[in-house]
């Protein structure tokens, strides 16, 4: 590695790497459950066979074996907190792994321009110097002619000062509060990551801008056979795009009494900080899946180029439905795939055989792996609908592909004790900024319960 590059960059792997000890523990605790997990499935297996055989040969079950396999369901379900945990913690382990690659990407580009022999100091007054001067010409001409009509390098070189000054000036509160210290905001963000399923599932970006635009391939050319000695006509059909993600504000506002703030035994603003990390976390999860995109995001189920597959049933879920949607999607995605449905669906999918009568869900806590349906993990998604006609009660794709969240405002508070001073009241209010939308929808599918 070139001497010229500072060390205190390679830190930042820290970043994103996860933390072994928290690993360790997770391994810790699924190895006292695996023997109960593994008989408690097993019971489970035998009161669905009794169940299925008992519908082939009467035409429904006995009341007492679906109440004895609603109760191992009920002890089965105990497990799938430990089997969230194992599944996130897959999704971060792999989402660190893609950013380590990335990292490792701007290293090399910082260390290849690091190695460069770096210019004297008469160079870098001469080019600051030149920046200035095609600065200001930029800014007078602008006043004479507008900035649409300047020549390109003028009305960059202002760009480049406006954006500059937009980043000096990113945190300035222009409502005159107080935004909240770096500490509380660090504690937020935790909160929400580790509570709201979309940002262990989606790719996040972070922007200083009203929006984002992201380049996107619309077209692709067709190769060619040719003879020997045959004309090479153009292949046309390649174009580009662009994808944008803008953002959208979400709040609270609370009012407390001044004497409740005073005299309870609880700290009040703590309590309200925690309220917010769930109820923002809440509406960020019900947006991810059913936003219509007007002044929210863009939920996945909302998205009309999201393709559909039939469940093979009018109101409900199906084993051949749920293999259909498994290879509906391309090979490339279904590797880090996962399903996405409400604990309600889970318990129907958990029933299910394939044609040749093996269930379609496998536990995996006893190898450390996560509960798998088909081979690939799930995720529990509440705010997906139950199983009904036309409904669409599961997902399944590569999301951190397929869609994106864009934080513009992690968090901001404001405490106004001024507004409601009459009233005996101080005001909290709390707001952020953020977006979020499919951006490659092929690489996703949703099932739609329909013959």
């Amino acid at each position: 590695m070139s001497k010229h590059v500072n060390p205190e960059l390679l830190g930042t792997t820290a970043l994103i790497a996860p933390e072994r000890k928290d690993g360790e523990n997770l391994i810790e605790e699924i190895k006292k459950s695996v023997d109960d997990f593994m008989s408690t499935f097993d019971e489970f297996k035998k009161a669905n066979d009794e169940r299925l055989k008992q519908v082939e040969e009467k035409g429904a079950a006995d009341p007492l074996t679906e109440e004895k396999l609603a109760k191992i369901e009920q002890d089965l379900a105990k497990f799938e907190d430990l089997n969230q945990k194992l599944t996130e913690a897959e999704k971060k382990a792999h989402a660190a792994d893609e950013d380590r690659k990335e990292l490792k990407s701007q290293l090399d580009r910082i260390e290849t321009k690091a190695g460069r022999p770096p210019k004297s100091r008469e160079d870098r007054a001469e080019e600051l110097k030149e920046r200035v001067n095609l600065w200001a010409r930029g800014v007078v001409n602008a006043y004479s002619v507008g900035v649409p009509n300047l020549p390109e390098e003028e009305r960059k070189a202002i760009d480049a000062i406006r954006n500059e000054y937009k980043s000096l000036n990113v945190s300035t509160d222009t409502a005159g509060g107080y935004l909240a210290p770096e500490e509380y905001v660090r504690e937020i963000i935790k909160g929400i990551t580790e509570m709201s399923p979309v940002r262990s599932l989606a790719r996040v970006r972070t922007t200083m801008n009203k929006s984002v635009e992201i380049p996107k391939r619309t077209g692709q050319f067709a190769a060619q056979w040719v003879s020997e000695q045959g004309t090479k006509s153009e292949t046309t059909g390649l174009s580009y795009g662009l994808e944008e993600l803008p953002t959208h504000e979400l709040y609270a506002l609370i009012d407390i009494s001044n004497q409740m703030v005073e005299d309870s035994a609880f700290d009040m603003e703590a309590e309200i900080r925690m309220e917010a990390e769930e109820q923002f976390s809440v509406a960020e999860g019900t947006a991810f899946v059913s936003g219509t995109g007007v002044g929210k995001p863009e939920g996945f189920l909302s998205n009309a180029d999201v393709a559909t597959t039939n469940s093979g049933a009018a109101t409900a879920v199906t084993a051949d439905g749920i293999l259909s949607l498994f290879y509906g999607i391309k090979t490339a995605y279904a590797r880090n795939a996962t399903w996405l449905m409400n604990r309600t669906t889970l318990g129907s999918v958990r029933k299910l055989k394939d044609a040749n009568n093996q269930y379609l869900w496998m536990p995996g806590l006893a190898q450390g792996q996560p509960n798998s349906i088909n081979g690939a993990p799930y995720v529990e998604m509440p705010d997906m609908p139950n199983e009904g006609a036309g409904t669409k009660p599961v997902a399944f794709g590569d999301f951190r592909r397929a869609y994106t969240w864009v934080d513009r405002i992690v968090m901001e508070m404001l405490r106004d004790p001024y507004t409601q001073a009459t009233s005996g009241n101080v005001r909290f209010i709390l707001r952020k900024r953020v977006g979020g939308q499919v951006t490659l929808a092929e690489a996703l599918r949703a099932l739609v319960c329909a013959a």
